[in-house]
This record gives structure tokens, C-alpha cells and sequence, in this order.
């Protein structure tokens, strides 16, 4: 079976998937990320590549045309967010579809904390006075012991958070499609029926997949909802917080950290870089020197289901849920 690869696992995990039976094409995303669909059509190689019948990859759909994959039976990804993949196209062919949804919920639920403590105990400011060598005191910290704390989206990310959270002693909730309760949540909502959720959570956590459902969730009649002094964290899809409304409304924030916003880079235009109760880092959450670890893990386990079963251990069963 051909296994087109575009991402080293390493040369042990590679034999093991040699050993399983895969005769693997690799060709790294760096060799073709910033080439047009017709340069790598000229390829030498184009053939034996759209001859596979399992593709590994992130980004490799403007490169290369699937539809010329005949064979094509299981596409793997190395990220959680399927927003790249032409989804249409897998579920008119029958194609599998797994993605890294627990790959990288150790990093993204560190990141959690930090960016709460970073709101509450305005290192911002902290490092300001550093560089200007300023010793001031800042009586404006906050605890974060007994503030309630709410993720919209409760899937492995945000149980990863809350098991984190629970030792600093909040109240932890959560929203998910239809309210359904998760362990370590104290409580949860439905999508459609959380006003409550917004109106009590001092600090909310945005890990939700982009769906029709979840864009721009977060608008201003939502905001309007909110605590005056609350925290806003996204770290999940861009397009969850409607970012004009976020603009008119800042001000009732203590804390807004986007490490995700609706268009990547930010534009250099955004008044959302000005804004002191801002902290935005560049989708940089997930990153951890244990990733490929566990990439690898999910993605040896997955192709060694497949080719003995014909099914991946973890498969997405509707991928037009996006999740």
C-alpha cells in the first residue's frame, strides 16, 4: 500500500510503517509549501505521488490535486483544524479523514494557564518596567482562586486545561453542542442556550472548531453579556470572536489574549495591536518539542489499524461537523 508522507516521523517510526507494509513516498511540506499546483505537476514523480492510496500531510491540498488520486482512500493530518481540506471532495469518494485532535492538548492546556496568569498578574506591564529598569510595585494583581472559569468547546484541549485548573481552585464550565455533562466540568451548556454562561464566567476560553455554528459566536451582543473586568482567551479558530465588535467593546475586558484572530498574520493595521488589555502571540499555543511524540504515536497507531482493518483507530464519522 503507498503512503504518501509529507512530514518526517523520525527514521525509527518510518520503518515501522515500512514494516507494516507501506511503501512511503515522502516528499517534506518545505519542498513544495510556496510552489504553485503546476510546478509540482511537472514533477518527475507526479505519478507514482497521485498513484497513493493513503496521503499524510497539513497543507498539501493547493499543491496537489486530489482528484487525481485515484487510489486515495485515507487522509491523515497533523493538525487538529480540518478548515484546509476540501472536504466535498472525501465525502463524495468515500475517504477517511483522521485528524491530530489530542497531538496537542498538553502545550494548548499550559498555554491556558499562562495566559490567565498573564492577564491576572499583568506581566505585561511587568516586563515593561524591566526594560525601562523601573522598580514599582503593581497593586492591581487579582487571584485567580474562586473566579469561575468557562471553555466554549470541551473536548480534549479544554479537559487538558481544566485538570490544570481545578488546583488553583475555580468553578469550571463548559459549552459544547447540546449541553451534555464532561468529567472535571462542574457544569456545561448547549450552544444554543448559554447566556448564563456568559454572563457569570470571569474568564472565558475559546477552543471551538469553526463550524457554521461557532462563527462569530462571540459578538457583541455576547460581549454585552459579560462581566465588566472579564478575560477573553482564544486559542481555537479565528473566527469565533467577531474582531470589529471585539474593537468597540475592549474596554469592559481586564484581559484579551488571541493567539488565533479571523486573518493570519493579524494585519499590521489592526488597532487590536494597540491596546494595553491585549496580549497577542501568533497561533504559537500548540507548540511543544514533544509534538512530533505524540503525532507520531496517534499516526503509527492509526496506520496500523488501517491497513489490517481497513479503518483507522480514530477517524472523524462525520467530517462536515468539522470535528
Amino acid at each position: 500500500m503507498k503512503l504518501f508522507i509529507n512530514r518526517n516521523l523520525g527514521t525509527e517510526r518510518m520503518k515501522e510503517l515500512e514494516d507494516m507494509g507501506y511503501d512511503i513516498i515522502y516528499v517534506p511540506e518545505r519542498d513544495f509549501r510556496n510552489l504553485k499546483r503546476e510546478d509540482v505537476e511537472a514533477w518527475d514523480n507526479i505519478d507514482e505521488i497521485y498513484s497513493a492510496d493513503v496521503w499524510f500531510t497539513y497543507m498539501g491540498f493547493d499543491q496537489f490535486d486530489i482528484t487525481k488520486m485515484k487510489n486515495l482512500k485515507y487522509v491523515h493530518l497533523t493538525s487538529a483544524g480540518i478548515n484546509q481540506v476540501p472536504v466535498e471532495h472525501l465525502i463524495k469518494k468515500d475517504i477517511i479523514l483522521s485528524n491530530n485532535t489530542t497531538g496537542y492538548a498538553i502545550p494548548m492546556a499550559e498555554s491556558v494557564v499562562m495566559y490567565i496568569l498573564e492577564v491576572y498578574k499583568n506581566s505585561r506591564k511587568m516586563f515593561k518596567y524591566q526594560d525601562s529598569k523601573t522598580w514599582r510595585t503593581d497593586m492591581s494583581w487579582i487571584e485567580l482562586s474562586g473566579k469561575r472559569v468557562g471553555f466554549l468547546g470541551t473536548g480534549n484541549i479544554a479537559q487538558e486545561a481544566a485538570k490544570r485548573l481545578r488546583a488553583f481552585d475555580v468553578v469550571l464550565w463548559g459549552v459544547n453542542t447540546n449541553g451534555r455533562s464532561i468529567d472535571g466540568f462542574d457544569r456545561c451548556f448547549s450552544i444554543d442556550n448559554c447566556d448564563e454562561f456568559f454572563r457569570e464566567c470571569d474568564v472565558i476560553v475559546g477552543i471551538m472548531p469553526a463550524t457554521e455554528s461557532t462563527t462569530g459566536l462571540i459578538d457583541e451582543e455576547k460581549m454585552l453579556l459579560m462581566k465588566e473586568g472579564s478575560t477573553l482567551i482564544n486559542i481555537g479558530r479565528g473566527n469565533l470572536i467577531n474582531e470589529d465588535d471585539l474593537e468597540k467593546n475592549i474596554s469592559k475586558f481586564r484581559g484579551v489574549v488571541l493567539d488565533v484572530v479571523e486573518e493570519e498574520p493579524l494585519s499590521t493595521e489592526s488597532k487590536l495591536w494597540e491596546f494595553e488589555n491585549v496580549i497577542i502571540t501568533p497561533h504559537n499555543c500548540w507548540v511543544s518539542e514533544n509534538n512530533i511524540e505524540r503525532l507520531a504515536d496517534r499516526v503509527i497507531e492509526n496506520m496500523k489499524s488501517f491497513i489490517e482493518t481497513g479503518k483507522p483507530k480514530t477517524y472523524l464519522k462525520d467530517i462536515k461537523r468539522g470535528y
